[in-house]
């Protein structure tokens, strides 16, 4: 057996006993393999032993990455996406995980329009408050939904965010548990967005952000290590 398929058989496993603690159907989390780390041939393994999501955190390597794996797997982009690198990104992934001002939702709009695609984005969300993170704040959100409705070539499905470096659960659960309160009061105040989405969880935090309510946890060293 390789090391990636007990990696992933190991986290599976996890997921399911999480979800079994607090009443939640695994098949509700959405594993996306953050690919950071790993080389075209290691995702193509992966993929074959059933993730079949992956992110990047930059441009550069995700077009390196697609050149080779291409549309054999379904790509999302984590990372703070710069402008002039949003025409690279767009024709790619099914997710940008990382939209936190109007102005890169405007050239993503542009570029998806360019290219006759509804983009799927997630609105990052600095929950956290610190300084070293990228992320509209959280009194910004309704604005940002408000404004969004202009926009014809992309589709809001939910929220993204980085909890801190801790080990601390209580801390953790904060963070997370704002975010999935941030989306109930947007869905309620916005049902026609269809809100659903919260990206939150990585390999060491996954577990918490399961139990606050997380669809898509981003695991990168559990699964290539």
């Amino acid at each position: 057996m390789s090391d990636h398929k007990t990696n992933i058989e190991c986290l599976r496993q996890r997921i399911v006993s999480v979800c079994s603690r607090i009443s939640r159907n695994p098949e509700e989390i959405r594993i996306i393999a953050a690919s950071k780390y790993a080389d075209p041939g290691q995702i193509l393994e992966v993929s074959n032993l059933g993730i079949s999501e992956f992110g990047e955190n930059r441009a550069e390597e995700l077009k390196e990455k697609y050149e080779i794996v291409q549309d054999r797997v379904i790509w999302h982009f984590f990372g703070h996406l710069q402008t002039r690198k949003i025409r690279f990104v767009v024709p790619i992934v099914e997710y940008i995980h990382s939209i936190d001002s109007m102005h890169t939702l405007e050239k993503v709009n542009r570029e998806a329009f360019l290219i006759g695609k509804i983009q799927k984005i997630l609105m990052e969300v600095n929950v956290s408050g610190e300084t070293t993170k990228y992320g509209m704040q959280t009194d910004e959100v309704e604005f940002f939904l408000q404004k969004s409705g202009n926009y014809n070539n992309i589709r809001i499905e939910g929220f993204m965010t980085l909890a801190p470096l801790t080990d601390d659960r209580r801390i953790l659960s904060e963070v997370f548990s704002k975010l999935l309160e941030i989306l109930n009061k947007s869905k309620e105040k916005y049902p026609g967005l269809k809100l659903k989405e919260l990206s939150m969880g990585m390999s060491n935090d996954f577990e918490t952000a399961i139990e606050n309510g997380a669809t898509m946890v981003r695991i990168g060293s559990l699964i290539f290590k």
